[in-house]
C-alpha cells in the first residue's frame, strides 16, 4: 500500500461561509486517496508576542505548532485583504514559525491557492505568501499556479462546487500530490 500524506489545510479567512473555506472544502473532497487533508483552524490564536515563548506558551500556540509538526505538507487556501495576506494568516505563520530555531514550517512541501469575487483571484497575497514560504525553508508548487479569480461563481446556491470549476481545482490537487511525494525528506 502507498502511503498516505497527511496534509493541514491552513485558510487565511475566518468568516464560517467564506469562499476560501468552500475552496479548502472542495480540496478536501477532491484529495486523491494518498493524501488526507485537515483544516487546522487558526482563528483562536493571540496575536504573536515573543515574550508568550519565553514562559509558557499558550495552549493554542503549542497545539497549533504540534499539528503543523505532524503534518507531510502544508496547503494555503487565502483571500486577498489591501493586496497581500490576511493579518490572521500572518499571525499564525508567525506563531508556527517561533520559537526561533524550531520553526513547525521548515521543509515542509506547500502550495498556495488564493481566491477572490474580483478578477486578478488574490495574485498580491498569493505572492507575498509566497515570499514568507521561501525564507521558512519551505518547497512551494509553482505549478500549475491557482489564482481564483471569480471565485463567487464556483458554487451554486446549495454551496456545491460547480462542474465548471472541479478540473481545475482537480489539476491542482493532483499536482500537489505528486509535489508532496517529489519532497519528502529522504
Amino acid at each position: 500500500m502507498s502511503q498516505v500524506f497527511d496534509v493541514a489545510v491552513v485558510v487565511g479567512s475566518l468568516r464560517k461561509e467564506s469562499l476560501n473555506r468552500k475552496i479548502a472544502n472542495a480540496f478536501v473532497q477532491l484529495a486523491p486517496a494518498s493524501l488526507k487533508l485537515e483544516i487546522v483552524e487558526i482563528g483562536d490564536l493571540p496575536l504573536y508576542n515573543e515574550e508568550h515563548d519565553s514562559a509558557t506558551p499558550p495552549a493554542s500556540y503549542t497545539s497549533f505548532r504540534e499539528r503543523i509538526r505532524r503534518a507531510d505538507a502544508v496547503l494555503f487556501v487565502t483571500p486577498e485583504y489591501n493586496r497581500s495576506v490576511p493579518g490572521v494568516l500572518k499571525n499564525a505563520i508567525d506563531v508556527g514559525s517561533r520559537p526561533y530555531g524550531k520553526s513547525a514550517w521548515n521543509g515542509k512541501p506547500c502550495a498556495v491557492v488564493s481566491a477572490s469575487p474580483g478578477a486578478i483571484g488574490g495574485f498580491g497575497a498569493n505572492h507575498h505568501l509566497r515570499q514568507s514560504l521561501v525564507f521558512l525553508n519551505m518547497p512551494v508548487l509553482q505549478q500549475p499556479e491557482a489564482y481564483l479569480g471569480g471565485a463567487g461563481s464556483f458554487f451554486d446556491e446549495a454551496g456545491q462546487l460547480s462542474e465548471k470549476t472541479q478540473p481545475f481545482l482537480q489539476s491542482i490537487v493532483d499536482a500537489f500530490a505528486r509535489w508532496i511525494e517529489q519532497n519528502q525528506p529522504r
